[in-house]
């Protein structure tokens, strides 16, 4: 049975997948350990740099080293010296074959799938040898895992660093690739339209009621700045609801707390209908704009 089962080489600052290993296995915990790999990697720039993440039959090892990790899953009868001398030797293989700037600019998820006939000779050679080709090499690492041993975690762990990374909410990508929410629904596409509809209408009375303003002594001028306002906060649903932003949902109540309080001052120029209509509006695109997710990356390992 092999060893190695498994490698993975991610990006740490958003745990984009660079490359991977193919597996024809359909054992239940590698699949388990996988999904795992997927959990740590968004995690990768709270942890150490080199961790263990222990399992019933099988271990995860992760080494990060210049804004890149290696990953693996291994049987836990394979020593952690050897697993981390695997590591070392992919970091190696890697960082000859593509520079810091190529791994800067990827913007798809395995842009080095050529890599991947690479990491299939080097565990393989795991596998059969069971280590190694130069003693030294392994004997250096036994050495430094003495002196600074890997941490062992827990998946517990792994949670409290990922919420720790993101404060409890949603980052957006600091590597330049752009956060993506679901498509747009068909109730979304009636909410835009409304929202526009509710938009222009406040602006063309706002504008109307600016003529009547300069005649009558600015005595309307806070219907007017009412309705403009009414008409910015329009715009920011429509903005907010296509859009991907932090604390989404206080800015969502913040513009409807707004609209309400607008549609209030103008009650006596606009009927019960018409304030019923646009707070409606209002309402259905703040519930729309909570609802809409985030699209989950394509970070399948199984290349």
């Amino acid at each position: 049975m092999s060893l190695i089962l498994f490698a993975f080489v991610v990006r740490v600052g958003d745990g984009l997948p660079l490359s991977a290993s193919t597996d024809f296995l359909h054992d239940k915990e590698l699949q388990e350990r996988k999904q795992q790999i997927k959990v740590i990697s968004k995690s990768l720039s709270s942890l150490p740099e080199r961790g263990t993440v222990k399992g019933n039959e099988l271990n995860i090892h992760f080494l990060s080293s210049e804004g890149v990790s290696y990953m693996t899953v291994c049987a836990c009868s394979l020593p952690a010296a050897t697993a981390f001398c695997f590591l070392e030797d992919l970091r190696w293989e890697f960082t000859a074959c593509f520079d810091n700037s190529a791994v800067a600019l990827a913007s798809r998820p395995y842009p080095f799938l050529e890599f991947d006939s690479t990491i299939q000779k080097l565990q393989q050679h795991y596998n059969q040898k069971g280590g190694p080709s130069l003693e030294v090499t392994l004997a250096e690492v036994q050495e430094d895992l003495r002196t600074s041993p890997p941490q062992v975690l827990t998946m517990e762990d792994v949670a409290l660093s990922n919420g720790a990374a993101n404060g409890h909410v949603e980052q957006t990508a600091a590597s330049g690739q752009s956060q993506r929410l679901e498509p747009i629904s068909a109730p979304g596409i009636l909410s835009l339209v409304l929202n526009i509809m509710c938009a222009a209408l406040n602006l063309i009375r706002g504008v109307h009621l600016i003529e009547y303003t300069f005649q009558d002594d600015y005595d309307g001028l806070w219907n007017v700045v009412t309705f403009l306002l009414a008409f910015l906060c329009c715009v920011c649903q429509c903005h907010l609801y296509l859009f991907h932003t932090c604390q989404k949902k206080l800015k969502s109540f913040t513009l409807l707390t707004l609209i309400i309080l607008c549609n209030a001052f103008l009650f006596g120029l606009r009927n019960i209908w018409q304030l019923s209509f646009h707070m409606s509006v209002a309402c259905l695109s703040t519930i729309l704009t909570l609802h809409r997710k985030l699209l989950d990356r394509n970070m399948d390992c199984g290349v």
